[in-house]
């Protein structure tokens, strides 16, 4: 395995009660522990146990991202916090979390670092493809890890072609039964930081199947190569298979195209609430800009920026963004915690997917905005690369940019006029 990162995050350090172990030198990858990790009795007590974490990965959040530090360290802690037990069920040995238990979690860890947030949503998003599927057998093999704090890494779409094609192939010997893959993938989110890798390929009948494989497994190449202006340390990068071995019980069900599922409009939120979050740390940044470099304008009526009447609405409108997004995300998660309730029927999906939809489109807007205004809250020197502000667009837009606002508003609109429901792609 090679990958271009050799720098661990150490900038910050953990909770004694919560330390990851140290990086290996060569990567910066830290290694899972086994049986280090106590599961939470419910989300409350999750939400206690991160939040004592949320200081230090937003205290370092910036110069991680100008330094270009991989934050390995922070996202095996926030594993072996119990984080990705939270949606399983009681029953499976979990909490039993709520989407909205997940989601007012990850509000707060996106406001801390949107980075990661982000590279958080495969881990999460495996968690509810298992829910989703109910394939008593794959539970029964997959919780466990996920219990005992291992991470998931995503590999996603390809380069080149068509948007979604698939090339990457899964070939079975006919001889010996064994399967393997071969292919490049881009958009690998999280991958780096974990200690599995799904993905999807073509079989030999040409149907797309779904798979899992350990990132030490031969021919398993992860490359930092994600170069995007912002989100720099997500770990999006290049996976490369060259004939990866796939065992029978890393081979899975692919995410259904021909009907709604709960997984898109929840891969989607995910998205939206790292939007909210960054519009919530923009405004902790213009906040503390504020109270600590900026000065008032010459003519200004205030002695001090705090007291600026129009920087005192700037940072209003900063926190209505913020405060707008943030509900939006959380009706929206209802929305899907509904779903759950209704049985997943088609009916409720649909509502869910129009609710995410909207909440998507407005914190995208809410995230630019909010990033646009911190620099009317002081002159030149808010645009020092010291401070770095401006990663809050950067990281806004970058996100923005993995789907498109019109089609969520689009959409929208066209159910509400016609009753035409939104695609079932993974989009919705």
């Amino acid at each position: 395995m090679s990958h271009t990162s050799t720098t661990a995050d150490r900038a910050s350090p953990t909770p004694t009660a919560l330390r990851a172990a140290p990086a290996t030198p060569e990567s910066g990858f830290v290694p899972h522990r086994t049986g280090v990790v106590q599961v939470p009795g419910d989300a409350a007590e999750l939400r206690a146990r991160i939040k004592v974490l949320l200081p230090e990965i937003a205290a370092g959040a910036s110069h991680r991202e100008r330094s270009r530090q991989l934050p390995y360290a922070w996202i095996r802690t926030l594993a072996e916090a119990g984080l990705f037990a939270l949606r399983i069920p009681r029953q499976h040995g979990g909490p039993g979390g709520t989407v909205r238990d997940l989601f007012e979690l990850l509000l707060d860890i996106a406001a801390a670092d949107s980075n990661i947030a982000q590279a958080l949503r495969p881990g999460f998003g495996f968690v509810e493809s298992l829910l989703a599927a109910g394939d008593a057998a794959q539970l029964q093999h997959w919780l466990p890890r996920l219990l005992d704090g291992e991470i998931f890494g995503n590999a996603g779409w390809e380069r080149g072609g068509p948007n979604g094609q698939i090339t990457a192939r899964i070939t079975q010997d006919p001889h010996t039964g064994q399967r393997h893959i071969t292919g490049t993938k881009f958009y690998s989110t999280g991958a780096l930081y974990a200690d599995w890798v799904s993905s999807f390929a073509l079989d030999d009948n040409g149907q797309e199947t779904g798979f899992v494989v350990p990132r030490a497994r031969p021919g398993l190449d992860l490359v930092d190569d994600f170069d995007a202006i912002g989100q720099h340390l997500t770990a999006s990068g290049t996976t490369v298979f060259t004939q990866v071995e796939v065992q029978p019980q890393e081979i899975r069900p692919s995410m259904p195209r021909d009907r709604r599922s709960p997984l898109p409009p929840y891969y989607q939120l995910v998205l939206a609430a790292v939007e909210a979050g960054i519009a919530r740390n923009a405004l902790n940044d213009a906040i503390a800009f504020t109270r600590e470099h900026a000065r008032p304008i010459k003519h200004s009526t205030a002695t001090r920026s705090v007291d600026d009447p129009y920087v005192q609405e700037t940072v209003g409108q900063i926190a209505a963004q913020a405060y707008a997004a943030e509900g939006a995300v959380l009706r929206a998660a209802l929305a899907i915690d509904a779903a759950w309730h209704a049985g997943l029927t088609q009916e409720a999906l649909t509502t869910a997917s129009i609710e995410v939809a909207q909440a998507q489109h407005f914190a995208v807007q809410a995230a630019l905005k909010a990033a646009e205004l911190v620099f009317d809250v002081a002159g030149a020197t808010a645009t020092l690369r010291t401070h770095n502000l401006d990663r809050h667009w950067r990281n806004a837009r970058t996100v923005a940019n993995h789907n498109p606002r019109q089609w969520k508003a689009a959409a929208v609109g066209n159910w509400l006029l016609t009753g035409t429901q939104p695609p079932t792609s993974g989009l919705f």
